[in-house]
């Protein structure tokens, strides 16, 4: 038996679990879901194959998710593993995983003596989160502190540090381009 075929067999009789558990008859669940008794019955005797037309007025009427329904596999845990990485002297830590897509890291940047400005494709989102940052974009200069963000090209000359004595935190997005220029490439001068 197929996985497919596996988890269809299991829907009528979980769908009888749940009309039971809930006291409800067969006429109650079809003037709640607006398919006919007959139709209901064959769904739980496994005579029907289920649908989605079928399941997802089923689902609302018990108030429970569609996977509930079908016995979908659990699909993991949701949790992102974080581990903290040292490069260019910032402590990284990726929140994403996705190839080909922008990625999110925590950095945490400390206090940096010469101001190194770095070119390259891309483009990067940063968000302060505790701590000041400062900013060389250009010829700007400029502090962000907690709740300020900044998006720019990073084809324009760019460089980023602790404003002060104490590290700061900082979301940053970046594609693939910033990824490498920013978390893999070797500390010094180009």
């Amino acid at each position: 038996m197929s996985e497919i075929e596996r988890v269809l067999s299991g829907v009528g009789p979980r769908l009888k679990a749940l009309r039971r558990e809930r006291r409800m008859t067969l006429g109650a669940l079809a003037e709640a879901t607006g398919i006919s008794s007959s139709t209901l019955s064959r769904l739980e005797s496994g005579q029907r194959r289920a649908t989605l037309e079928l399941l997802l007025p089923l689902a609302r009427a018990y108030q429970v998710p569609l996977d509930d329904l079908v016995g979908a596999p659990a699909t993991g845990d949701p949790r992102v593993r974080i581990e903290a990485k040292r490069a260019n002297g910032m402590t990284t830590m990726a929140l994403s995983n996705r190839p080909g897509q922008p990625q999110a890291y925590k950095l945490i940047v400390p206090p940096r003596g010469e101001v190194e400005l770095k070119v390259h494709e891309g483009y990067e989102w940063m968000y302060v989160l505790d701590g000041k940052l400062r900013l060389v974009l250009g010829d700007r200069d400029m502090v962000l502190g907690p709740g300020e963000a900044a998006e720019f090209d990073t084809r324009v000359p760019h460089w980023f540090g602790a404003a002060g004595d104490y590290p700061v935190e900082v979301l940053s997005l970046f594609g693939k381009q910033g990824e490498r220029a920013h978390l893999r490439a070797k500390a010094g001068r180009r």
